[in-house]
This record gives structure tokens, C-alpha cells and sequence, in this order.
């Protein structure tokens, strides 16, 4: 399954950093994302991102 990070970083577009991954998950459903970008999100390690860079960085290769 190839999500590229343009996607993502749509879903999670005007998000407050830092953030945890489980208020990541809960931005991207609620602007909509694709079921793709929400299971992208979800196995995500479970940490706190400090910006989109951070984010982009973890899901690189899914």
C-alpha cells in the first residue's frame, strides 16, 4: 500500500504540533482522510511528533 506523504500531510493539514500520534489519528479522520492514510497513521510508533517533518519521517517506505 503506497500513501505518499502529500496525502498525509493533506489529512493533517492545520494540526497543532506537538501532537500524539492517537491526535493525529483523530485530525485525519475528522478532515476527511482516506481509509489508506488512516491505517498509514496507525501503525505509526506511538510517540509524540513535534511537526510534519517528524510525521513524514516515521511513514517514509510504507
Amino acid at each position: 500500500m503506497q500513501v505518499s506523504p502529500v496525502e498525509v500531510q493533506k489529512a493533517l493539514k492545520d494540526i497543532d504540533y506537538p501532537v500524539h500520534k492517537k491526535e493525529l489519528i483523530k485530525h485525519a479522520k475528522k478532515h476527511d482522510a482516506s481509509d489508506k492514510v488512516i491505517e498509514v497513521l496507525e501503525e505509526l510508533p506511538d510517540k509524540e511528533y513535534s511537526n510534519a517533518a517528524d510525521v513524514s519521517k516515521e511513514f517514509q517506505g510504507k
